[in-house]
């Protein structure tokens, strides 16, 4: 099973947040998810990041490989 750490769309038109999911590649962007570690708000100013950076840590050990924008988010939390 290949899993990927990356984001899920919430919110309402015009005004979305992110939550940052672990879930198996094959499953559609807001589809089922294995875990939930994190939300992110672009919206606001400056934009939330929240992660839970040892469970972040424990998927990325156990193979899980975050999408681009997650890995950029990871970095500036220091999970990177």
């Amino acid at each position: 099973m290949a899993v990927r750490i990356r984001l899920k769309r919430f919110g309402t038109k015009k005004k979305p947040h992110r939550r940052i999911v672990v879930c198996d590649k094959r499953r559609s962007r807001d589809g089922k998810t294995i875990e939930e570690i994190g939300h992110y708000d672009p919206s606001k100013t400056p934009p939330v990041i929240v992660v839970d950076n040892d469970r972040a840590k424990y998927w990325i050990s156990n193979g899980a490989v975050p999408s681009e924008i997650v890995r950029s988010l990871l970095k500036k939390q220091g999970v990177l």
